[in-house]
């Protein structure tokens, strides 16, 4: 059976009721309350005359029929109600990066087109420059309708905005007279970390079962045979307080909560959500009970480790720390299981081109695995070089990591890139989102890296991510990104940007040789740039273009 996470949302309200479903440091908001809020945003886009233009069946894999709304939120309750109210409106909610510039927002909001944006009131005059860019130069061709969130700014409204608590307060409260359908979109755009965002279409018949919850993990992983199922499973657990230190602006930090809730858990938010604040992230564990912590890898990782050696805490509710988008370090690792040694910790792969793809446990008194080996998800693979065939464990070489089952349609506006991305072969259908991976004879996965960060040198493919694990393993090393720039000798070299521990010496030559105890000499950097700090997307993922543009700093100096 299919679902819609608009009447997912509809059966568990009704059955939870007073039940915690948001919490924020200053409002707490039943399920109850939750379905009434969604209701009335849905009503308030349905009165502006959104809704769904073209079903499912008269569309092309890269097309949208539904009126996209964009969210240019921080998080906060009113991002999770806008994506329910959207979905409950049958429109499509859409992720805006709130961090671009004028001109970046010019050119996702021109592939996106969208008919209302629900934004922060202090990213009010770049959403008002290029909405007015846009609608000069005819890309955008209906009237907007906004809806401004209030902050700490106290900019004014804009002209023609609505205010979003009172939007709500106007709307009814009834639920929609609309027939919603697994079919319904459910769109994600990717980070643009090694490209230009891109729409990503899913189903929510889907996503609901690859990210959100919908499969019973307590009895063997099958999919939900009814709602009554579902619900009933949720009623009868107390299900996870969790809390994403990383945005909901990226699919993490909606798939992690979104996961919470379908389990009749409660969504925790933390208080200051413009940045990354450790200190403020464990006070807030330690208040409301937190037992399902995620975040996004080394940039999160360390300031953490800092904020709890800074002032004990009562850290024991705890139970998973999973770092998702960006693998912890083993000695991370260590160093938190060493503070909190109750804790799982889960280190998870996925793209959102693909969903979950694996994951890597490490368990209280088991130790550190040097080197993380992934669980793949019962519908990822590894094909071979060519894309035209499966790769079976223990194969020699490289091929491409890959998800079959419950995968996305494609990107939207873009054919080209769904028929390259979303490919067929023996007659399944298969999502290749780019990156480089082994099948070992054990069934687990050994990631290497995307490919579009894979660096040639020397004739030899080196990957960056592989490169910065090794990195990684010397005690000095805080954080490090790897890239490759032009090399008159290699055609290109690897070069590693290092962001120190506090304190901490850090000789070129040592790191060297703790690199070679962990990869062959042939991938270790030809130079080692110190910076003060290493630069990452709020979701922790590598800035490469960034990275890049200090390596080739350092080389005209080195000149």
């Amino acid at each position: 059976m299919e679902f819609n996470l608009a009447e997912v949302q509809e059966a568990l309200g009704e059955r939870l009721g007073e039940r915690e479903a948001i919490v924020t440091p200053d409002r707490r908001f039943s399920w109850a309350e939750l379905t009434e809020r969604t209701r009335r945003f849905a009503n308030v886009l349905c009165a502006a005359g959104l809704g769904t233009y073209a079903e499912r069946s008269q569309l092309a894999d890269h097309e949208a029929g539904q009126d996209r709304v964009a969210i240019c939120l921080l998080n906060g309750h009113e991002y999770l109600e806008s994506i329910l109210g959207s979905l409950k409106a049958r429109t499509a909610p859409c992720n805006v990066n709130y961090r671009y510039v004028t001109s970046e927002l010019e050119e996702l909001l021109a592939d996106m087109a969208p008919r209302a944006v629900v934004y922060q009131a202090q990213f009010a005059p770049q959403i008002q420059a290029s909405l007015s860019k846009l609608s000069q130069a005819g890309v955008i061709k209906k009237p907007t309708l906004l809806l401004q969130v209030p902050d700490k700014s106290g900019a004014a409204l804009l002209s023609g905005a609505v205010d979003f608590e009172s939007a709500l307060a106007a709307a009814a409260s009834v639920r929609p007279a609309i027939e919603w359908s697994p079919d319904d979109l459910y769109v994600l755009y990717t980070g643009g970390t090694t490209g230009k965002p891109k729409g990503v279409l899913w189903r929510q018949g889907d996503i609901f079962v690859t990210a959100l919850g919908g499969r019973n993990f307590r009895q063997g992983g099958h999919e939900w045979s009814s709602l009554s199922e579902l619900v009933e499973a949720a009623a009868t657990r107390t299900g996870a307080r969790g809390l994403s230190a990383a945005p909901f602006m990226h699919g993490t930090g909606q798939w992690v909560s979104f996961q919470a809730l379908h389990t009749g858990g409660t969504v925790v938010i933390q208080n200051v959500v413009d940045r990354f604040d450790a200190g403020d992230v464990l006070d807030t564990v330690e208040r409301e009970r937190v037992s399902l912590l995620t975040i996004a890898g080394e940039a999160f990782a360390a300031p953490l480790i800092e904020a709890m050696d800074a002032r004990p805490r009562d850290l024991s509710s705890l139970v998973v720390l999973s770092s998702s988008g960006a693998v912890l370090s083993p000695k991370s690792k260590e160093a938190i299981m060493r503070r909190l040694p109750g804790v799982r910790i889960r280190d998870t792969m996925g793209s959102s081109e693909a969903g979950p793809l694996a994951d890597s446990v490490d368990l209280p008194g088991d130790g550190v695995r040097r080197v993380a080996r992934f669980r793949p998800d019962p519908q990822t693979c590894v094909i071979d070089e060519e894309r035209g065939g499966l790769l079976e464990p223990g194969h020699t070489g490289t091929g491409w990591l890959a998800r079959s089952g419950r995968i996305p349609l494609g990107y939207m506006n873009d054919p080209e890139k769904t028929a390259a991305t979303f490919r067929s072969i023996g007659g399944r259908r298969f999502s290749v989102p780019g990156d480089r991976a082994r099948l070992h004879a054990d069934g687990t996965v050994e990631v290497l890296g995307r490919e579009a960060v894979t660096i040639n040198s020397g004739g030899e493919k080196i990957f960056a991510e592989e490169v910065e694990a090794a990195v990684r393993h010397h005690p000095g090393v805080r954080d490090v990104i790897v890239v490759g720039r032009p090399s008159e000798r290699w055609g290109s070299e690897v070069v590693a940007i290092v962001e120190r521990e506090p304190g901490a010496g850090l000789d070129d030559e040592e790191l060297l040789a703790t690199c070679a105890r962990e990869i062959a000499r042939y991938k270790l950097p030809k130079a080692v740039i110190t910076v003060d700090r290493v630069k990452r997307n709020p979701a922790g993922k590598a800035d490469y273009a960034w990275a890049k543009s200090v390596a080739a700093a350092a080389a005209g100096r080195a000149e």
